[in-house]
């Protein structure tokens, strides 16, 4: 110790590390020899975790105590290692870098051997194919989807589609943000006009989700039957869930939470109310108030997404010029979508007219109205002020949308199916456009999908009436015959049956078949018709249903109407599969169908009908019928 105290007296640092193992570390500075040491000196206790080998040394801490700095961290390691290893990494690059020049003057010098390097190979720029691969598959998917489906479930893949076209909220949760209030009661209070639209459109959109889902399932539900096997049913099914549950789980912030929360709630309120007023009957009209809402989500997203990009387009004038584009067609698309849709509503609710109203020069006006929007589309990629684009849109948006009312006042209440899948389509279209301005695959995908799946659907409406899409969407009036003289005048009275007559019709008849039309949706008469189905199996007569692919409101509304009432689905047959049994078939009995049965479609080369397909009720032996009709019939 009296060596100890000598060196205190003469050196300025002092490092202790003495440890015995399991026991205390040994006392070999006492305070005395550290009072002896010159001011400024410093000690290091290296063995202070163990109570230390200085007797002033505090634990974990660096004081300074009679002039000499105390230095007890028990953590040197984490605190040296990192910062020496950090700098003898760096004094390694550092050199190697200047070793490949000369003279501490950093250059790469190719001719010394050993800096010969192989470059790394550049990446192959993408072909225009495989940047268009997503939408590709979107459009591939969308066909195989509707043709592979069997026309009786029409109706649930309109609902189904329309239901995942709502997938408009998640462009919305994309363009919130995370600068919110947080309400009283867990919602959201948006505090820019931006996050106000976007939080519109996402509210709109989850009451489309909630409902479509919902009555997607229950139409599926009504062709289910105890003891068959429904694996195509529960695919659907589970393929639905997966969809819904998908769109809310990339999004996991509290915001987001919380919006969810809320979303829930109104989802839970909506489809309650559904489940207790709803009538299968009001199935086409509730599908067209759903495509309003996708219309309007769309145009909502479309102008938010104009006010937060806006600083991204002064940025890059020219390169924007794609995404403006694209967001323009969406607030077209959607503005003509959301009053076209509520127009369709209005005529199958019977607010409106079900007949087609024509306006004076409504061709003209629909001219002048597609020029507004290409010129305000010109003044929109050609100015950079903000307000100048924002008035762009909303004219776009005022004028697509008085679009969608004239084009739609024009078309009546037959041609409904084929508004229906149009509107669908255009909601998807909408969706696509979004999810490019979003640079967003999954919207661009789900858009492509939808769209075309409804321009399908469309297509394939249209064929079943031989009439062009553009002749049904401008209102036109008959088929694309060629016929020009006068559609022939029938003559002669019309042979009435009694109700007595026709119950010793059918009863007699080995064979039926029933063609039902609107009237049948019109008069709810699925429940007596299914009643007298069982009375005449009972009775051994063989009786099937014929479906035209245009009959009702909505595609696969018949289906969805005789699967309510209980009528066995493998008796329901479409034109195309049953239309040639008419010959041997004792009854056709035809209840609320006309130009779809109607004889002049292939008799009559001028009739406004003529070469449409139809359902030749007219060969049966016997046949009843009850028509409502504009066009003369002669079965």
């Amino acid at each position: 110790m009296a060596l100890f105290a000598q060196q205190c007296k003469e050196v300025d640092i002092i490092i202790s590390s003495a440890l015995i193992p399991g026991k205390k570390a040994p006392l070999l500075i006492t305070e005395d020899m550290v009072r002896s040491m010159k001011s400024g000196s410093v000690v290091v206790d290296l063995a202070a975790e163990a109570g230390g080998n200085i007797e002033t040394t505090q634990v974990g801490k660096c004081h300074t105590r009679h002039g000499v700095v105390h230095i007890g961290y028990t953590d040197l390691p984490s605190r040296s290692l990192p910062t020496q290893s950090s700098t003898l990494y760096a004094n390694n690059i550092s050199k190697f870098l200047l070793s490949l020049g000369e003279k501490d003057t950093f250059r790469l010098n190719l001719e010394d051997e050993p800096n010969t390097v192989v470059n790394a190979v550049v990446p192959a720029e993408l072909s225009p194919f495989v940047k268009t691969a997503r939408s590709a598959i979107g459009l591939t998917t969308g066909y195989h989807t509707v043709w592979g489906v069997t026309p009786a479930l029409h109706s649930p893949l309109m609902s189904v589609t329309n239901a995942i076209s709502g997938i408009t909220a998640a462009g919305a949760l994309c363009l919130m943000g995370a600068k919110y209030k947080i309400f009283i009661i867990g919602g959201l209070v948006p505090s820019t006009p931006a996050q106000s639209l976007a939080l519109g459109a996402a509210f709109i959109s989850s009451i489309n989700i909630g409902g479509g889902f919902l009555i997607t399932k229950r139409m599926l539900d009504m062709f289910k039957r105890k003891g068959r096997s429904l694996c195509s049913f529960s695919c659907i099914s589970r393929f639905v869930t997966v969809l819904r549950r998908s769109i809310g789980w990339s999004f996991q912030s509290k915001n987001i939470t919380s919006w969810k929360c809320s979303g829930y709630f109104f989802y839970i309120v909506f489809s309650s109310l559904s489940l207790l007023y709803l009538q299968v009957t009001d199935l086409p009209q509730l599908v067209a108030a759903f495509h309003s809402f996708v219309g309007l989500a769309a145009t909502m997203t479309c102008v938010a997404n104009y006010i937060v990009e806006h600083p991204h387009f002064l940025s890059d004038p020219s390169g924007s010029a794609a995404a403006k584009t694209a967001l323009f067609l969406g607030a077209y698309i959607g503005g003509v979508t959301f009053t076209g849709s509520l127009m369709a509503y209005g005529k199958l609710q019977g607010i409106l007219g079900s007949a087609a109203t024509y306006l004076p020069g409504r061709h003209l006006l629909n001219t002048a109205l597609l020029g507004g929007n290409f010129a305000a589309l010109g003044v929109y990629l050609s100015s950079a002020d903000f307000s100048t684009g924002l008035s762009m849109l909303a004219t776009t948006a005022g004028l697509s949308s008085m679009m969608g009312v004239t084009l739609t006042m024009a078309i009546g209440g037959p041609d409904m199916p084929v508004v229906i899948t149009v509107l669908n389509s255009y909601s998807g279209w909408a969706l696509c456009a979004e999810g490019f301005m979003l640079n967003n695959s999954l919207l661009t995908i789900v858009g492509a999908l939808i769209g075309s799946s409804g321009a399908i659907l469309s297509h394939i409406m249209c064929k079943a009436m031989n009439r062009s899409l553009v002749n049904v969407i401008l209102g036109g009036v008959g088929t694309k015959s060629k016929g020009s003289g006068v559609a022939k005048i029938i003559e002669g009275t019309a042979s009435e049956i009694n109700v007595p007559e026709t119950v010793d019709l059918l009863s007699n008849a080995q064979s039926v078949i029933i063609v039902p039309g609107y009237g049948l949706c019109a008069a709810q008469a699925q429940y007596p018709i299914a009643q007298l189905v069982k009375e005449l199996t009972k009775r051994g007569i063989r009786v099937r249903f014929a479906i035209h692919p245009v009959a009702g409101r909505m595609p696969g509304q018949l289906n969805v109407l005789l699967a309510e009432a209980g009528v066995p689905y493998d008796i329901v047959e479409e034109m195309d599969d049953i239309n040639d049994d008419f010959d041997s078939t004792d009854v056709a009995l035809v209840i609320g169908a006309n130009d779809t049965v109607n004889s002049a479609a292939e008799n009559d080369p001028n009739s406004s009908i003529a070469g449409m397909p139809v359902l030749r009720v007219w060969k049966a032996k016997k046949m009843c019928d009850q028509l409502l009709t504009a066009v003369q019939n002669t079965p």
